[in-house]
């Protein structure tokens, strides 16, 4: 049996979560979730003590995480942006975008809780810029991260005495597919070189949760050096 702490992270067949997972892995066995199972494979055969875990998040059940009785770190990075006036944002996109990045996250850490509180073990929400600040276009993105700031609050003040700590970050714009997606939707140019790089984000992750045992990194905000903020 291993002696490295174990760490889960989803939305890791890609962009941040990926790098997240390539930074954790020198220290932690990891378990890597996302609906990608061949850029999952691809990631874990570069990872030696990584393994697939492929599943939708929005369907977890019980049965998913059976065998998982101590998590010291559980880092939540999967999520979805559809932008649009809210004068033409249906209901179905505010309900995807709200049981993506808000409900299927209550939901896996409900039911990796023993498993947390076995570890005293530790929960990264990786937020965004827009739950600190909803502009115009980001109505159901910025609902749901201002969602996802006050879950995870709620969740620390709740299980601090069961020893977990829980950080949100907040990045600014990253070098990701979803980035792409987002500037499409904006019609806009793509501009890498004013975006953070993933890296930088898990490179966030990290200092949360090498924290010395005095210290709680409750919140980070991370921003580009050049570029836009949110």
């Amino acid at each position: 049996m291993s002696e490295r702490p174990t760490a889960l992270v989803t939305g890791a067949s890609r962009g941040i979560g990926a790098a997240v997972a390539q930074a954790l892995a020198p220290t932690y066995d990891l378990v890597l979730g996302g609906r990608d199972r061949a850029a999952l494979d691809a990631l874990c055969a570069e990872l030696p003590h990584a393994r697939p875990w492929a599943v939708e998040l929005t369907e977890v059940t019980a049965a998913d995480v059976e065998g998982i009785d101590r998590l010291d770190l559980l880092v939540h990075s999967a999520g979805i942006a559809r932008l649009g006036a809210l004068a033409e944002t249906p209901v179905e996109v505010w309900r995807r975008t709200l049981e993506v990045n808000v409900t299927a996250v209550a939901e896996l850490t409900r039911l990796l809780l023993p498993a947390l509180r076995a570890a005293r073990g530790h929960v990264v929400l990786i937020n965004s810029g827009s739950g600190q600040r909803a502009n115009p276009n980001w109505g159901a993105y910025a609902a749901s991260k201002f969602a996802l700031r006050a879950y995870a609050d709620v969740l620390r003040e709740e299980e601090h005495h069961e020893g977990i700590r829980v950080t949100s970050i907040y990045p600014g714009r990253v070098d990701t597919d979803m980035q792409r997606d987002v500037r499409a939707q904006e019609s806009g140019p793509y501009e890498p070189d004013r975006y953070l790089e993933a890296g930088s984000v898990a490179r966030a992750v990290l200092a949360a949760v090498t924290a010395t045992p005095d210290a709680h990194m409750t919140e980070i905000s991370v921003r580009p050096s050049a570029g836009p903020t949110r």
